[in-house]
Parts: structure tokens; sequence; C-alpha cells
């Protein structure tokens, strides 16, 4: 092969009768190497999606920060020029191991890995050290641009992202997933009771809680890095979700087998995540402004009338069209009745949220009454 060309230590392979490469391409040769289609050209003439600017720094922060213990899944590309592969023999255990040839003139298109190309370069700038640490990259032979827009479509359509819950489960590095981890290990109860693997519950599901639900409401009580309450954050978070399961008659029913928790979830709202998110605002407040007495303070939640049927607490707060309602303004409004409950006064912010939920109550009344 004339002229200037890369060489990398390769490994071929066959799909759908065309030969593919695998090679290891040292981190600071890939946006060197690798094109990404101009986006202002129009859907139609490109192969790739537009370049997300939010993804970008968010990965290159993950790579920088975490430069001992990342992971990188491989890029995808096609080579669109001159390419020789050399096997290391012609034995047959050898011969699909060598060394890819192409011309540093062949056009090298991504189709699968454009914010990582991308992210990779940003982070070189912070963190120079991960310059001659290495990705994987799968190449393909460029078969033109209908191709190419094929192999994206079909990398993505059969791509599954774990759940919101698995993403918890196994994130050892977010102070908050483990947190949420935590709080499973320790509690017998919702080791018992919360779906680690699913984001959402079948009425006949035996969990009350998915993981995610847990870790949102976590967020609300210990803060977004798990640190609201300073060095006993962990301890005060486990102490909470431990009483809560004390005051409610409901949950010890659950534990007795006295009741399901589909049963739960079709009868009240205490078992549904917008009210687990509620409990968590509460939470924050009551352990932050009576830090001796929270705990005796929670036994007023077994007071509550927890029924759905319970439409003059409920109905319009977390629940709409007699279905439960997981927005942010329910949340609130939700923590708002268990804020009271607990002895609390209504903070600025709260009683707004208050004085429009009233307002527009009083609103769908004499609608009601004129429409009648």
């Amino acid at each position: 092969m004339s002229g200037n060309y890369y060489t990398f230590a390769a490994i071929r392979g066959v799909q759908a009768g065309c030969e593919y490469y695998v090679v290891m391409v040292p981190l600071k040769l890939v946006s060197k190497i690798f094109d990404f289609d101009n986006e202002e050209l129009p859907a139609d003439l490109r192969a790739q999606r537009v370049l997300s600017k939010s993804r970008v720094p968010q990965i290159a922060n993950y790579l920088a920060q975490n430069f001992e213990e990342y992971t990188l899944s491989s890029l995808c590309a096609s080579i669109d020029g001159e390419l020789e592969f050399s096997p290391a023999n012609d034995s047959i255990q050898l011969r699909n191991v060598g060394t890819l040839t192409f011309s540093m003139n062949a056009r090298l298109l991504l189709n699968d890995g454009q914010h990582r190309r991308a992210a990779i370069a940003k982070a070189l700038e912070t963190c120079p050290r991960l310059e001659n640490e290495t990705i994987s990259v799968v190449m393909f032979v460029d078969q033109g641009l209908q191709r190419s827009q094929q192999m994206f479509a079909d990398l993505n359509k059969n791509a599954v992202r774990p759940s919101g819950s698995l993403n918890v489960l196994y994130d050892r590095r977010n102070p908050l997933a483990r947190l949420s981890s935590q709080v499973i290990e320790e509690i017998d109860f919702y080791q018992n009771y919360v779906e680690l693997e699913k984001t959402s519950l079948s009425n006949r599901a035996k969990n009350l809680i998915t993981l995610s639900s847990l870790n949102q409401s976590n967020k609300w009580l210990a803060g977004a890095e798990a640190d609201r309450f300073g060095k006993n954050t962990n301890k005060l978070v486990i102490r909470f979700w431990r009483r809560l399961v004390e005051v409610m008659p409901d949950w010890q029913k659950l534990e007795c087998g006295a009741v399901t928790s589909g049963e739960l979830r079709k009868e009240t709202v205490h078992a549904h995540g917008v009210m687990f998110q509620a409990f968590g605002v509460m939470g924050a407040r009551l352990i932050t402004e009576h830090p001796r007495s929270w705990e005796q303070d929670l036994i007023a939640l077994s007071e509550i009338n927890w029924q759905k049927r319970n439409r003059e607490l409920w109905k319009g707060r977390v629940m709409r069209r007699a279905r439960m309602d997981g927005s942010t303004r329910s949340i609130h409004l939700g923590a708002n009745v268990l804020i009271q409950a607990v002895g609390l006064q209504l903070g600025e912010k709260e009683q707004v949220n208050e004085a429009a939920f009233v307002e527009e109550s009083k609103m769908e009344s004499k609608l009601a009454g004129a429409s009648s």
C-alpha cells in the first residue's frame, strides 16, 4: 500500500457475508481518525443523529473524574478507502488475527459512538493521561450512505436501555444510589417489597414500590448528593424509612400477610411512587426542623385516611380522573398533607402551591355545578 497509512493489530470476522475488523485505537487518535457527519446537513443526507451538546460534557466529565475505573463501549465505523488485512500466519488458529492497514486519506465515518468520540476529545483537554489508553472499534467496509443509515437504525433499534431501578442497583459510584441500596440491605421490609429491576409494577406484583421510586424519594429526603444531614445522612435516612414502617398500619398488615401489595395499590394512595416521594419531601423538613422529636412526630401519619375513596383529601392533589398522578405538582401537594399532619407549618412556596390547588378546586366545582 503506497502513501501514508495507519496500521493496527486487528481481529477479522464476518457478518452478513461481509468482512469486518475489530481494532484497538489510542484515545488520542480517535477524534483525528474518525469523521462525524456534518450536522448542518438534512437528516436524509446524514448517517447519524445530530450531536447532543449536553451529553458530551457529561461523558467527558465521567471519563476525567473516573480515569482509573471508567468503562467505554466500542465505537462502530465504516471505512471508505483502501485497506488491507494481513493475517499473522496461515494457520487455522491465527488466520483471522493480524494487522489492518488503511490509508490516512481514507474516510472513517462513525455509525455509532459520535458522543463518545466528542467526549474523548474534550476529556483529553483536562485529563491528558488518558491519551495512550485505547477503545475498541468495530470497522466495516463502507457501502454507501443508505447502508450506513441502515446500520445506525439497526444498532439503535435493538439496543435496550437498562431500567432506572437496575441503574440504581448497579451504580456504586453515585452516593444517592448507594444510599438507596443501603436502605434495602438494612431494612427487611424494603428488602422484601422493593422491585429491584423494573420501573413499573403490575397489579399482581408482590412488591410495593420500585427501587427507582425509592431512589427519587431519597433524593427529596437526602439531597442529590445524599449529604443533606452531613455525616449522619445515611444513618438518619435509614432510621426514617424504618420508622415509617412502624407507623404505617397498612404496611404492617402487608408484612404479616393480612393484605397484598396489589390490594394496597388498588385501594390506597400511600402504595404509589408519588406518595413515597412526598414522604421524602416531608421527611427532609421534619428531620431538619424537629431533630429530636421527628420519630415521635411521625406517629401522626397512622391517623391519616389513605384510602383513594377519601376524595376530599386526595382528589386533585395526588389523583386526577380517579388515577394516581405522579407529577412534581402532585408530589408537593401530597407532601403538604404530610407536613401539616406531623405538626409543621407550610413554608412560603408550599403555601403558594396549596393556594393554587384550593383555587383550582373551587373553579372545578363551579364548572361542575354549571354543567349540571
